[in-house]
Formats: structure tokens, sequence, C-alpha cells
């Protein structure tokens, strides 16, 4: 069984079974196919109240945000399908990230803020998610200073979401940390929320989160997990909850044959936004 240990003196951040404090989870969406491939998918995710920031007058929506991701990054001229999509998603609520792909800490900080300038002068994304990013506190130096930068970025990208935490306040663009698995503890400090764990349900179900993320709040980090059976749906939900993940993202999808498991949503997704957002209409 998967669990988290609570330092001494501290009280889960997260909803626990002693009901000590209770936060909705909500959904990161870490990528679908193109809009033209995928056009239901997109109109999907813009579908009115499902977004978590639907403004004044409307209900919060479970969606807490959703990565472009054009070709491996913004491409190398503005997409006419990209943009209109991205502008449907800031108009529901939905903050929009572009993906960067740090490769692991290999790129170099001059492609990245080139392809985050792109990201923001043509799409006007709301933050960035980092992908592949290196969580050793050799590369802490690295990470600081991109991130610094993006957020300087982000503070001159105008209007839309600006970067909205879920569940918290505006600011300079929201920053995901996309690494897969938990890192040294100081990167938290570089980005709103942390990606510690990606990958499929059979490893998930028996995960232990590190001891140190019980002293933050749930949203803080975020599970992505593929290969998931809709009849382990809510246990995977309970675990989200124990281990202290305030966003997630569950599939049915698999890796079978090379696929990737984001560029569709989830058969239960219906089924995942009604447990998580009462209030979307249908």
């Amino acid at each position: 069984m998967p669990y988290l240990t609570t330092p001494p003196g501290r009280t889960r951040p997260a909803g626990d079974s002693s009901g000590t404090v209770r936060q909705r989870l909500g959904i990161g969406v870490p990528g679908c196919a193109h809009p033209m491939l995928a056009p239901m998918e997109w109109a999907e995710l813009s579908r009115p109240g499902l977004g978590a920031h639907p403004g004044p007058g409307r209900a919060a929506g479970p969606l807490h945000w959703v990565v472009l991701d054009i070709s491996d990054g913004p491409g190398t001229r503005p997409d006419p399908f990209c943009a209109p999509a991205a502008a449907a998603l800031r108009s529901a609520g939905v903050t929009v990230l572009g993906r960067l792909d740090m490769r692991d800490g290999v790129r170099t900080f001059g492609e990245l803020v080139s392809e985050a300038h792109r990201f923001l002068d043509w799409y006007r994304v709301d933050g960035f998610y980092l992908a592949h990013c290196p969580g050793d506190p050799a590369r802490l130096g690295q990470i600081q200073r991109l991130t610094a930068t993006l957020r300087a970025l982000c503070g001159g990208a105008g209007e839309g979401n600006g970067g909205h935490v879920p569940g918290g306040d505006v600011h300079s663009g929201h920053l995901v940390l996309a690494h897969g698995t938990h890192p040294h503890p100081e990167y938290l400090e570089c980005a709103d929320q942390l990606v510690t764990y990606a990958g499929s349900w059979a490893d998930y179900r028996w995960s232990q989160a590190e001891e140190w993320t019980a002293a933050h709040p749930a949203a803080r980090f975020c599970h992505l997990v593929h290969s998931l059976p809709h009849t382990h749906l809510e246990e995977a939900l309970r675990i989200a909850r124990w281990q202290g993940a305030g966003t997630v993202c569950f599939t049915d999808r698999t890796r079978n044959r090379g696929q990737d498991p984001w560029a569709a949503l989830p058969g239960y997704w219906d089924e995942i936004v009604s447990c998580l957002g009462p209030g979307v209409s249908e």
C-alpha cells in the first residue's frame, strides 16, 4: 500500500483519513494530439465551467492546466490551429502551459528561452511545463536561473490567466517542473508545482511519496498515471490524496506499440470530471 510518512509535529497538508485538512483534487493535462488531429479533445477541454479560474460569477471547475505542445515545443512558425485552441482554453478559465523539453538538462539556456519567447508571442501562454526536468542537486543552479528568467518573461506576457496557481493567487507565470520522480527538495523553490510521479498504474499503486513532501500543501505536487483501468480509478484517487497530490492526470491509455498515452483523453474522462468538479455543466 502506498504511504507518505508525516514528520513529527506536522499535520498532513492534503486530505487524509484523519480528516485534518481536505483539498479538492484537480486535473492537469500534460498534452493532447494536435488540435487538427484531436478537435474533440480540445473542444472538451475548453467546455464552459471546466476551468479552475472561470471568472466572476462562475463556479470553479477541476481543470487546473493544459500543456500546449506544437512540435516538441512551439514549432518554427505560428500554427493556425493551435492559437485559437489556446485562446479558447484561456476563455474557459484554463491555464495554458507551453511545453519546454529540457531533455534531462542537456539543452542550453538560450534554446529554452528562445522557445519560451515564441510560446508567449504566438500563443500567449500563462506559464511553462518543463518536461524531463533534472532533479539532482548539481543541476539546481541551472534550473533556478531558467525559472527566474521564465517568470520575468511571463510578467510581461499581457492578459490571460497570468499564472494562476491552482487554488491560489495570480503571479508572474505558472511553472511546472516535470521530473517524474521526487527531486531534491530545493527544487520546490523554483516552481509552483512539481510532477513527482509519472508512470504506469502498476508502479503507482505501490509507490511512496518522500517524507519531505508532507510539509507542503498538496497544490505543489502533481501525479501523472497511465495504463489505469477504470475499475481502479477510485483507488488511484485515494492514493493521490493520501500521498499529498493536488493535481492529477489519470488515463486508461497505454504506451503499447510506442503510443503516447496523453495524446487523447481517457475513456472515463467524464467520470473523472464528475468526481472532481461537481459544478461542471454538462
